[in-house]
């Protein structure tokens, strides 16, 4: 039985929110991680997603900015607490997530984006002082070299996803981020990653004073409420299979993955002309219109969203009964990360994975990424 929030001495307003939200238990990250980090020790956790990361680390960053308020001097631009993440996707939902956590409070929560109006975000920070700044790498940079933020009063660093921040380059830019701030002893330094590469401990020598190391180990790295199925299908017949699926399965909601921007756009367009209700995310459409989908998507007024691994990542959007995999993904934790869009919160989910001879080659390393055979299904007419 895991224990309660109630366990945890938090602040009045903190606990306020986490009630009103219908928090009862912890998750196993949160209970294993909150109890050192609410001491005010820095942690290294190794989470999926899905497992409570976020609320685990964004509790520890509010409890610590309301239980100890600025007494001297405060200027504009001047952050208390920044959470750097990989995508606008993710940066966006941990941003929706702290503005519910700290409903009952005044810290005022600003995410700073590429691909958002920079004299909209300037006004953002020039209207009040803010406490918590949610961002990716390069707009970050760019705000910083322009002196519209300082990042020397940080009290608290989390960085999230930090093995999808080295798979996408951004790693320079995050060690100018932290050169910026204060030294690693003067300020709470978490770190959260799928991954416990070599690479990733490096960082963590390098930013983290006297860590603990948390590690959320899932029996199986996919859930078990998840069924899983892969069909093996000529590259020339997916979408044939795609409409039939979509015809014949109990869908919900329905998350289509492709590796390639460009296949993602070409499925989108094929679905649309046939009258589907589509939505479609990738890098190459402009983030307000990107919100747009995702709305579309979550209050279900279109129920089909195609999307790459990187504008994907991250998103949580309730009642996703179906995952196609349209291609394997060429890195076996893109499969864990797009299986985890279904089955959540105890629900029962269906993953599809269409499998020709172009994506055959990545079978062997997503199963042994996962613990266990994916049975083949050898369809009538498909092969």
């Amino acid at each position: 039985m895991s224990a309660g929030f109630e366990t945890l001495n938090l602040h009045p307003q903190l606990k306020q929110a986490i009630d009103a939200l219908g928090f009862t238990s912890m998750t196993p990250i949160q209970e294993k991680v909150l109890k050192f980090t609410l001491a005010g020790h820095d942690a290294i956790g190794r989470a999926q997603t899905g497992t409570g990361k976020t609320a685990a680390f964004l509790v520890s960053v509010i409890n610590d900015l309301l239980t100890n308020p600025v007494q001297g001097q405060r200027y504009r631009g001047e952050p208390r607490a920044l959470i750097l993440a990989p995508t606008r996707e993710l940066a966006l939902q941990i941003e929706s997530d702290a503005k519910e956590l700290t409903r009952f409070c005044g810290l005022n929560v600003v995410t700073l984006l590429g691909g958002v109006d920079f004299e909209k975000q300037k006004a953002q920070l020039d209207a009040n002082f803010v406490d918590i700044i949610v961002a990716t790498p390069g707009r970050l940079i760019d705000l910083v070299e322009q002196k519209e933020v300082w990042l020397d009063q940080i009290e608290f660093l989390v960085i999230d996803e930090a093995d999808r921040l080295l798979d996408m380059g951004f790693i320079p830019s995050v060690k100018r981020i932290v050169r910026y701030s204060p030294r690693k002893e003067q300020r709470q330094t978490l770190m959260f990653s799928a991954t416990f590469s070599y690479d990733v401990l490096n960082l963590a020598q390098q930013w983290l004073f006297e860590p603990v190391t948390v590690e959320i180990e899932p029996e199986k790295k996919t859930n078990a409420d998840v069924e899983q199925r892969v069909y093996m299908v000529a590259k020339s017949d997916k979408y044939k299979l795609l409409q039939e699926i979509l015809r014949d399965e109990p869908i919900e909601k329905v998350m289509i993955f492709a590796n390639r921007r460009d296949q993602v756009r070409k499925l989108y367009d094929h679905l649309k002309q046939d009258g589907y209700k589509v939505v479609m995310l990738s890098g190459e459409i402009a983030q307000d219109k990107r919100l747009k989908m995702l709305d579309q998507f979550k209050n279900g007024q279109h129920h089909i969203m195609i999307a790459t691994d990187v504008a994907g990542r991250g998103i949580h959007v309730d009642g996703v009964s179906h995952v196609v995999n349209f291609t394997l993904p060429e890195q076996s934790d893109d499969y864990v990360h797009r299986i985890g869009r279904t089955g959540r919160a105890g629900t029962r989910g269906v993953s599809i994975s269409f499998l020709s001879e172009d994506d055959a080659f990545y079978l062997p390393e997503i199963e042994k990424a996962i613990g266990q055979k994916l049975p083949l299904t050898r369809l009538d007419g498909y092969c």
